[in-house]
């Protein structure tokens, strides 16, 4: 592979492991990200704030691991030319075994704590990022629209019937609920003339070519 396809992941590894140190402790980050949380949420218990603290810092996990697995997915498709979905197992690999040897490295500093948690999450992550890579947006946000819709309107119609056994009132879902199965039908619907128009288009090409 070329430097200019290597050197990204590798630079990122290097600022994960620096943040890794002392210098991504709770204490140092909350010199600035508790402030900047007290300015945004000036309601806020301090309880909350180090919730919000913490919240954020798992966000920064995701975040270095998701950029890194997108990094060594870029190095392997365009230095050795590896396949999509070889190329996503080969950077998943690299930026699993990474994030264990970065919460070993943190065992050894004082300031920090391991966790097996932080792996998973570090790996989840990497994977979400390389499944947009080789799935595209598109088809992801689809696949997550399908199961929100799913659970707003089973879980809609499930707490629908308690409430009317409880005879406890639920407003919001008498609108919700059904607004859901709709945009379920009109989704299905529309997937399924979707085939349909794209055939029409292809018949009508194939017969333009054929007319003189």
């Amino acid at each position: 592979m070329r430097p200019a396809d290597w050197l990204p992941p590798l630079v990122w590894m290097a600022v994960i492991f620096g943040l890794s140190s002392s210098l991504g402790s709770s204490e140092e980050t909350s010199r600035f990200v508790v402030p900047l949380l007290r300015w945004l949420f000036r309601w806020a218990a301090p309880g909350d704030i180090a919730a919000l603290h913490g919240l954020v810092r798992k966000g920064g996990h995701l975040t270095e691991y998701a950029v890194l697995g997108a990094l060594w997915f870029r190095a392997f498709r365009r230095g050795p030319r590896l396949a999509p979905g070889a190329a996503a197992w080969s950077a998943l690999t690299l930026s699993v075994a990474w994030a264990g040897l970065d919460e070993w490295h943190q065992s050894f500093v004082p300031a920090r704590t391991a966790s097996a948690g932080d792996v998973a999450l570090d790996g989840a992550s990497a994977a979400l990022a390389l499944l947009v890579a080789v799935r595209g947006w598109r088809t992801i946000l689809d696949g997550a629209t399908a199961v929100l819709l799913w659970l707003a309107a089973t879980g809609g119609a499930l707490v629908l019937a308690i409430g009317l056994w409880a005879d406890v009132p639920s407003r919001a879902l008498w609108f919700t609920t059904p607004a859901a199965l709709v945009l379920l039908l009109a989704r299905r619907r529309f997937l399924r003339r979707k085939p349909d128009a794209v055939g029409s288009r292809a018949s009508g090409v194939a017969g333009a070519a054929r007319d003189p």
